[in-house]
């Protein structure tokens, strides 16, 4: 074998970099929580395997014709990939239980105070406003929207971004539990609401997704494409007559989407502009933005329980945020923790909807302060 052949062929093993090395291990991270604890292994599975293939020394998968390359352009560069699961997203949200009980919509508003606050402080730290911005949107617990928002407005900080959004929307068993406990006593949270259904006809239901249309793309119109693509999936849902599209959108087309903007985000976890100080205060900053939206839902739903002359469990404020249906689970958990007959879930999974509608039209104002068509 001549040196030249060895050279060649030697080529991988002298372009690794301590950095590649950390972010292969990254990548392995996040397949072992999807694996192992079962974290959105819808995202960070594929997301892992993407860090991995990208990091490899001389990968082609990356390169100006590589296929982690070509998907990006396609899907993410242009907003496509995030717009499209929104349309998945409708098709398989039910809006009845908000449709039922309308004040929840005031709480889904609550839970995204995060975003602003968070907004705020990032700007104190020294990152730019549309920086600070696309760090707060991570706030909304909504991955599409968060894509969405920091691709448009800051695209150099898509994958610390993402990676921060799907990672505590995996963990909102885990962290929104302690807030939710220390901001209300034990009488609160085993306050009984009794759900009494009311039917909601199917031309309410149809109306809903159109109504809302064209009320937020009128007063938000930043806001359009995603609010359009999420009523879009539940009109269809809604409407009885498109199953077959109803169908695909919840699933085939919702699935390879989900496993090419994966794909497409973890190649973007290149180690030199990954392992940076931006990267850990954009981590920490993301779990600040949580925290403070469940926060702010807890505090808004004791507010509601003093108007309500303590009629109101404040645990359903915390469902207020846009991790839909996680967050709607881990409150009728927590009010099962104090009283096992109480059951709050159709009432927060109204809040939860509100939080998911709320979350849209919070990544609309930001695109509209920040000037971004």
């Amino acid at each position: 074998m001549s040196p030249d052949t060895l050279h060649y062929l030697l080529q991988g093993v002298q372009n690794i970099t301590w950095q590649s090395v950390v972010m292969v291990a990254v990548g392995l991270l996040l397949i072992w929580l999807a694996v192992t604890k079962e974290y959105e292994p819808l995202l960070l599975l594929p997301i892992g395997a993407g860090a991995i293939l990208a990091n490899l020394p001389l990968s082609p998968l990356v390169g100006e014709h590589g296929m982690l390359q070509t998907l990006y352009d396609m899907g993410v560069g242009n907003e496509l990939f995030p717009l499209l699961i929104f349309i998945g997203i409708g098709a398989m949200t039910d809006f009845g239980p908000l449709l039922e009980n309308p004040k929840m919509v005031l709480l889904g508003a609550a839970g995204q105070f995060g975003i602003f606050l968070t907004l705020m402080l990032a700007l104190l730290l020294g990152f730019t406003q549309p920086q600070a911005a696309s760090i707060g949107i991570i706030g909304a617990i909504d991955g599409p929207t968060s894509i969405y928002v920091s691709n448009q407005l800051a695209p150099e900080l898509l994958a610390p971004i993402t990676v921060a959004a799907y990672s505590y929307m995996s963990l909102v068993p885990i962290i929104m539990p302690p807030i939710m406990r220390a901001l209300t006593t034990a009488k609160e949270r085993a306050i009984v609401m009794p759900y009494t259904s009311r039917e909601i006809s199917q031309r309410t239901r149809i109306l809903f997704p159109i109504v809302v249309t064209l009320v937020v793309g009128t007063l938000v119109p930043f806001a359009t494409p995603l609010i359009g693509m999420l009523m879009l999936g539940n009109l269809m849902r809604e409407s009885k007559v498109v199953e077959r599209l109803t169908g695909a959108s919840s699933n085939e087309l919702a699935n390879v989407v989900t496993l090419f903007l994966g794909l497409a985000i973890g190649s973007t976890m290149v180690g030199p502009s990954f392992l940076n100080l931006s990267t850990g205060l954009i981590l920490v900053l993301g779990l600040i933005a949580f925290c403070l939206d469940t926060v702010m839902g807890v505090l808004f739903g004791k507010l509601m329980n003093v108007f309500s002359g303590g009629r109101f469990n404040p645990l359903i404020g915390a469902a207020g945020i846009s991790a839909f249906p996680m967050a709607a689970r881990v409150v009728q958990r927590e009010a099962q923790r104090e009283n096992f007959d109480n059951f709050l879930l159709m009432h927060a999974m109204g809040a939860n909807a509100a939080g998911q509608v709320a979350s849209v039209v919070a990544g609309g104002v930001l695109l509209a302060l920040m000037g971004t068509a």
